[in-house]
């Protein structure tokens, strides 16, 4: 006997039947560990703290603290802090890095779930002039993005309880 597409899917019915989705509690549980997990990293590199409203000649293009934090915000500004710290080519930030490539996965399914359309965040437009910034002054950027980093994760943490719109 000849088995076609809808033979098979029915057999795996009982089988798909089992399968629950994700509560969505436990994904913001999720990002909220992440986020704990990331800004101990940035404590352990150890350098020396930069205020987020500090300016720093030159570095204006790494992102500060923003008002209002949505889930589009977040995603757009970890996806510029990950594009500047893939860039340093330092071995102290491509766990965080890679942390934040994670963590913008998490807001994605956090912001599915309120059907909120969010894109693919893009990087930074005119990184590639930003070359020369990066060559002449590698310890001052990884210095101040990953400070200003850890001051936004923790504002985003705080933000994440009161469940950001989209």
């Amino acid at each position: 006997m000849r088995c076609g597409p809808l033979c098979r899917f029915l057999w795996l019915w009982p089988y798909l039947s089992y399968v629950e989705a994700v509560p969505i509690r436990k994904v913001q549980d999720d990002t909220k560990t992440l986020i704990k997990t990331i800004v101990t990293r940035i404590s352990d590199i150890s350098h020396t703290a930069v205020s987020s409203k500090q300016r720093v000649a030159g570095l204006d293009f790494i992102p500060g603290l923003h008002p209002v934090l949505s889930l589009s915000r977040m995603d757009q500004t970890l996806a510029i802090y990950q594009q500047i710290l893939t860039s340093l080519h330092s071995r102290n930030v491509i766990q965080i890095s890679n942390d934040l490539e994670n963590l913008r996965d998490l807001l994605r399914l956090l912001a599915s779930s309120k059907s909120c359309p969010l894109p693919r965040a893009r990087g930074l437009e005119s990184f590639e002039s930003l070359g020369g910034i990066l060559e002449a002054s590698l310890y001052s950027t990884e210095v101040v993005a990953l400070s200003r980093l850890q001051a936004a994760l923790q504002d985003m943490l705080g933000r994440l309880d009161l469940s950001p719109g989209c």
